[in-house]
């Protein structure tokens, strides 16, 4: 006879195993989708101009606000459920196609005044009116999207994030070849956006099968409004940077930062990304059991500092490298942007992994207020360094400003989830002083005077062998699980 812990050992096996493949494939997923994108990248930013990129930017602005709307934290409702209906999934489908249908004409109308704000450029009227059917058709993914998260099931999602970039790199690459300027990021976004949807239906097997329901949608929407409104302020000042060097300083100056904030983000947000797929699904099964949830969460901790400090941390260190490599000389004055916005990063990760915490217990409201103190911190940082017109200036205070709430945010994160605050720093700095040493020695490499990628070579080598040699001298089990995560089968 099977007894109860041998019950609980299997369901945790058969869990673990889940975990693995899930976390497997987000990571194929974002680091594929990430080469592709970077590759594309790379050709895109040598070949298009800066001011190019400083009017996409600033469409950038009023896409984020218009898809965190189409979604209004159902997506993020339907994760958070334990149990999901087909009324459910029906509700959520509707409720976000009208939605982006609505926001699409409101900004098709509005674009004069988007040229107004962005130094009456009336260039950006034709773009914004396509820029902005990307948030439509990514709105008719995010049920199918969803459920096959919730199912822990997530690899065609990332062979359509694959095929959508090929597709999309190649028709941006091939406008911008032949002068399309600003137009050949447009239509690159547009059709990644619907090559990707159009797998997903294909694929998914899943279609609206039901009406809305107005039971599913006052349970779905007690849920995500917490979700959206913390989402909504998060937006308004993670682009707030964007809006006001657009706005105040030049579009040339926007499309500097937006390169440093895009390649940045290649790293920060990435890894979130892939942390909440593969943890707040793995999170939502245990939340019922404190102790389970806390040794998940120890295990989460010390993973996510394994992988977050050195990626991110050596990305700032080779940044010059790595621009000169790329980019030749063109983007030189994003380098100390983009290195700034790497350290910022890591803060970054950690305070959305405190967030899923949050929301896997149910905490949703708790959300809107980390959210409120994290937009308090920037507000504070925008107003104190606006009047030196100094880009840079600006992006020192959002590091200054993540710095000042992750303090705040971890406060609240031990006093929700009972998980100690030395815990908390035990498991975040376990690989903090490995990650500097690192640094240290990628600093001292970069002085070798060689060409710009055989420095970056030289130093991404280096800092691996010396980073992954002392991992494995400390028997840290975190290195094999990153090598079983990567090979296991499924």
């Amino acid at each position: 006879m099977i007894d109860s812990e041998e019950i609980r050992t299997g369901q945790e096996g058969s869990l673990k195993k889940k975990t693995a493949g899930t976390l497997k494939w987000n990571s194929i997923d974002r680091l594929a989708s990430q080469l592709l994108y970077g590759v594309v990248g790379i050709v895109l930013a040598n070949v298009v101009s800066q001011e190019d990129f400083g009017l996409v930017g600033a469409l950038l602005v009023f896409q984020a606000f218009a898809i965190i709307f189409a979604d209004s934290g159902f997506g993020a409702a339907l994760l958070r459920q334990k149990h999901t209906t087909e009324e459910d999934y029906s509700t959520v489908f509707w409720f976000n196609l009208f939605v982006s249908i609505a926001i699409y004409f409101i900004l098709w109308f509005g674009a004069p005044l988007i040229a107004d704000i962005f130094q009456h450029d009336a260039r950006l009227i034709p773009l914004s009116k396509i820029m902005f059917l990307t948030f439509v058709l990514n709105a008719l993914a995010i049920v199918q999207t969803n459920r096959l998260m919730k199912r822990m099931d997530v690899k065609m999602i990332a062979i359509s994030n694959v095929i959508a970039q090929i597709v999309g790199g190649g028709l941006g690459i091939g406008l911008a070849l032949a002068g399309w300027g600003a137009w050949a990021l447009v239509w690159q976004s547009v059709c990644l956006a619907g090559v990707k949807t159009g797998i997903l239906w294909v694929s998914g097997g899943w279609y609206p099968k039901t009406w809305m329901h107005r039971d599913s949608f006052k349970r779905i929407w007690r849920i995500g409004l917490s979700v959206f409104s913390s989402s909504i302020l998060n937006t308004l000042f993670l682009t707030i940077y964007s809006f006001v060097i657009g706005a105040f300083y030049s579009l040339r100056s926007l499309g500097v930062y937006t390169q440093a904030d895009k390649w940045s983000k290649m790293g920060n947000a990435s890894l979130s990304q892939i942390f909440t797929s593969s943890f707040v699904p793995l999170l939502a099964r245990v939340q019922d059991n404190p102790a389970d949830f806390k040794r998940y969460m120890q295990r989460i901790n010390r993973f996510v500092s394994f992988i977050t400090f050195p990626v991110l941390a050596g990305l700032a260190i080779v940044g010059e490298s790595l621009f000169h490599t790329l980019f030749g000389y063109k983007w030189d004055s994003a380098i100390p942007l983009f290195q700034i916005l790497c350290v910022r990063g890591i803060l970054v990760v950690i305070i959305s992994l405190f967030g899923n915490y949050m929301l896997a217990l149910g905490y949703g409201k708790r959300l809107f207020t980390i959210e409120v103190v994290k937009d308090v911190a920037i507000a504070v940082a925008i107003l104190s360094t606006i009047w030196f017109e100094s880009v840079e200036l600006l992006v020192w205070g959002q590091l200054w400003a993540s710095v000042a709430t992750f303090a705040i945010v971890i406060c609240m994160v031990v006093k929700a989830t009972g998980y100690s605050f030395a815990s908390f720093l035990n498991d975040f700095l376990s690989f903090a002083g490995v990650t500097l040493l690192m640094c240290v020695a990628c600093w001292l490499l970069s002085k070798i005077e060689v060409a710009p990628i055989i420095s970056l070579l030289i130093q991404i080598t280096g800092g691996a062998i010396l980073f992954i040699g002392v991992t494995k001298l400390r028997k840290a089990p975190e290195l094999s699980e990153a090598l079983n995560f990567m090979l296991k089968k499924g």
